[in-house]
């Protein structure tokens, strides 16, 4: 705590005016006084000794005229070991053990140490007296479940610092000082396994950012064929409620070709976070069998908890990313809702009395956006290795509209844009991207020839769809409607997936391989088909085929088996390859 005191001279909703004598600074830490409890609150805004906060805590209860005490530390994350596998509100408290604490009901003004101080952790020196350390780089290592959890020199530490004394290996709690340095000018700093970091400054101890080139697989093959997503780029779902955006993230954390999954469920329903809180140390992670939680944080705040928290929630997010990239490890990230984040920015700026943007939205919502996806990136550490932060936000446009100031905003910054649909989902299409409306700049496992070749035969069937639904099928052409039943058929096997079946929902590169080469086949051939009737019979059955055969595991005798009778049902009509078709297969 500092000298500076403030009293409280107003109060508009989980926003309170504080007269204070002394001095503060933006994005500082104050606690106000009410009822035996201290809530936290940050400062938002300074006007001459009048300081606006936003209380993160139910402001029932505060009256002009409470005390408020300033901490001179700003909004803060505590980076250790001990982190993954937790659970957490927007500031960091574990919520189990805010529900053993206060019961089921929590109550306000209740913290706890977002990490267990009395546990021991197994400390392996890799610094020696003598070595000249910077922020970033680390002086030792802790298991922490299937990794090596390095201990960092802290990144607020400015300039060169040699190592004085160092601890030998041992066990060693979160509060130990494991190592004593020496700045340039002779005086020591003390570390300990962790340190704190304000969560609204990117961590930037890296030597040089690179350019986001290598895929992140999935295994969704919509995505990663059509739509990719590179490590440490930017990607947003946005959609309508009801859509599919939650359960096609519980898919890629289960699957995605990542180290870490950290989940922001950033003001979501409370029956949607129970779910994901059930659900998430219930599945089981395909790399380990084990729980795909030691692997994963889970950061939450719902839709009943102060708007506020929503703001909390995203920032500790992707601090807690950003110092895990710091290991070298690649971070997923996935901030569920962002439009809930923006509807707590409007809710603030309103409560400012602010020049409101387009739909009451703050004019610099843009701008907080884009600075949240920014910090997503591709890195080389000082060691050499090479971290990554992905991240994936979700985006809840009212109605499912696009043209809406949130998704417009996340368009401009992010780098591949999954549109789900309303259309796609009440067809029970999943995963329900639109795939029409979405795009990527990332590229992509597959021969984007091939992904052209597929892009062309979806559009021109969607046009003959169109044009069916006014002259009918009996005004469409057998060449027309033979497109309309290809495009339906790559559709239906390869577009759809089911994220509840084992098979199916792993769909690992080599398979979207052979089975788009497989399909691309069927697109690019003629067959002996007298009339309309004839041939949707016929590719009613090559569909039933292929959608067999995406539920059998690869190279078994059941693949084998559904592929020969595949290969069979294509010679029945003559198939026959066009030359682009055969060019492509080839290449």
């Amino acid at each position: 705590m500092t000298d500076t005191k403030g009293k409280v001279v107003g109060v508009n909703g989980n926003m309170v005016s504080v007269e204070f004598d002394g001095n503060i600074s933006m994005n500082e830490v104050a606690y106000v006084k009410v009822d035996n409890s201290s809530l936290k609150s940050e400062v938002i805004r300074i006007r001459g000794n009048i300081a606006q906060l936003q209380v993160y805590e139910m402001t029932k209860g505060i009256k002009t005229g409470d005390a408020v005490e300033f901490t001179g530390d700003l909004l803060s994350a505590e980076l250790g070991p001990g982190l993954l596998g937790q659970v957490y509100d927007g500031l960091q408290n574990p919520l189990p053990l805010l529900a053993e604490k206060a019961g089921w009901f929590l109550e306000r003004g209740i913290y706890v140490n977002p990490l267990d101080r009395t546990k021991k952790w197994a400390f392996t020196p890799t610094a020696k007296p003598g070595d000249v350390k910077k922020a970033g780089e680390y002086i030792g290592t802790v298991p922490e479940g299937p990794f090596t959890h390095k201990i960092f020199v802290p990144f607020y530490l400015l300039g060169s610092y040699t190592v004085k004394s160092i601890k030998p290996a041992g066990e060693y709690t979160l509060d130990d000082k494991v190592a004593v340095l020496t700045d340039e000018k002779g005086n020591d700093v003390e570390i300990g396994l962790s340190f704190k970091w304000p969560v609204k400054r990117a961590v930037n101890c890296y030597e040089e950012r690179l350019a986001p080139t290598e895929t992140m697989v999935t295994k969704v093959r919509l995505i990663d064929t059509f739509f990719p997503v590179a490590k440490g780029g930017t990607y947003c779902i946005p959609g309508p409620f009801g859509a599919g955006k939650t359960v096609l993230q519980h898919t890629t954390s289960k699957y995605a070709d990542v180290d870490i999954v950290i989940i922001a469920a950033c003001g979501e329903r409370a029956g949607e976070v129970v779910e994901t809180l059930t659900e998430f140390p219930e599945l089981k992670d395909p790399k380990t069998g084990k729980s795909l939680m030691e692997r994963t944080i889970i950061i939450c705040n719902t839709s009943s908890m102060p708007v506020a928290s929503r703001e909390a929630s995203v920032y500790t997010s992707v601090t807690l990313a950003e110092y895990y990239r710091q290991m070298g490890l690649n971070v997923l990230l996935l901030a569920d809702s962002t439009s809930r984040w923006a509807q707590a920015l409007r809710e603030m700026s309103g409560r400012l009395e602010e020049i409101p943007g387009e739909e009451a939205f703050p004019a610099y919502m843009e701008s907080y956006i884009a600075a949240f996806y920014e910090r997503a990136g591709q890195v080389r550490l000082p060691d050499g290795s090479v971290g990554s932060v992905t991240i994936g936000g979700t985006v809840s446009p009212a109605g499912g509209n696009f043209e809406e100031p949130v998704t417009q905003a996340t368009l401009k910054v992010v780098g591949a844009f999954h549109g789900l649909s309303r259309a796609r989902s009440d067809a029970r299409k999943y995963p329900a991207i639109d795939p029409i409306q979405s795009w990527s700049k990332y590229k992509g496992v597959i021969d984007s020839s091939k992904v052209s070749f597929c892009f062309d035969i979806m559009k021109k069937g969607v046009d003959v769809a169109s044009m069916m639904k006014v002259v009918g099928e009996e005004g469409t052409s057998l060449d027309d409607y033979l497109v309309y039943l290809k495009e339906e058929m790559l559709d239906a096997v390869y577009f759809q997936q089911n994220s509840f079946d084992a098979v199916d929902a792993n769909a690992t590169v080599e398979r979207q391989k052979y089975d788009l080469d497989k399909i691309i086949k069927i697109l690019g051939s003629s067959f002996d088909l007298a009339d309309k009737d004839e041939a949707r019979t016929y590719f009613n059955q090559l569909r039933q085929k292929f959608l067999d055969w995406n539920y059998t595991e690869e190279h078994s005798d059941a693949f084998k088996k559904v592929e020969s009778e595949i290969d069979e049902l294509y010679s029945s009509k003559n198939g026959k390859l066009t030359a682009q078709a055969e060019s492509l297969l080839k290449a």
